[in-house]
């Protein structure tokens, strides 16, 4: 019998903030995540975050990088999905974003890029969430899809890790749910979920909501052996 499935751990699941989440996870997978590949990994993790606006992470020991997200964030609002673009934001190409990119300098993580992306020249995702929540204040169908089975042969060098973002309109507050297929905590929580609640505040905006919560989920939570222990 796989292990994995068998060991419970308990878990806490309602966060203030994203700095709380990011605390509590980095202890949480330090003493009790399991051994996988060079990391240290818990599964099958989903948690609300209350104040998604509260989006700064604050950690000394991460010394997490506000302009650097703030640039990231106007990259995915170009809906470019070339690092040169990252550059022109910024001032340079981070390495991780040069190792994903492909020969021509293109990567699928951009989720900017995969929410503009339309389906026949039709209307982007954005566009059609913000239009569904606008018509229907208790539609199911306000989702965007970013990983795609579809497109494995486009994946060489640059997997996405989120599946898909939801939202929904829960009593006039619209509420976010954030479904990922891998999550390193370190860097991808810190800077995704900055970018997912600059999305949500956007789909607020557009819709006249007020901002709900933000619900993450992760089938793999996980932090790299390097950046345990510190």
């Amino acid at each position: 019998m796989n292990t994995i499935n068998t060991i419970m751990i308990s878990t806490e699941t309602e966060f203030w903030n994203a700095d709380e989440a990011f605390r509590y996870f980095y202890k949480k997978i330090s003493k009790q995540g399991r051994k996988f590949a060079d990391t240290r990994a818990l599964f099958n993790v989903g948690f609300t975050i209350h104040k998604p606006q509260l989006n700064i992470i604050s950690d000394e020991k991460r010394d997490w990088n506000l302009d650097y997200a703030k640039a990231e964030w106007q990259w995915y609002l170009s809906g470019n999905p070339y690092i040169k673009k990252l550059g022109e934001i910024y001032g340079k190409i981070p390495p991780i974003w040069e190792r994903m990119a492909d020969e021509k300098g293109r990567v699928n993580s951009n989720y900017g890029y995969q929410w503009e992306r339309g389906f026949n020249g039709k209307m982007s995702q954005l566009d059609y969430v913000i239009d569904k929540l606008k018509k229907n204040k208790h539609t199911r169908q306000a989702a965007i899809s970013i990983y795609d089975g579809k497109e494995h042969d486009q994946f060489a060098t640059d997997t996405p890790c989120t599946y898909a973002v939801q939202f929904t309109n829960v009593e006039n507050r619209l509420n976010m749910c954030v479904t990922m297929r891998s999550n390193d905590l370190w860097y991808g929580f810190c800077n995704d979920q900055y970018q997912f609640s600059k999305l949500l505040e956007l789909v607020c905006n557009e819709t006249g909501l007020d901002m709900g919560t933000y619900f993450h989920f992760a089938h793999n939570l996980h932090i790299y052996s390097n950046k345990l222990g510190l």
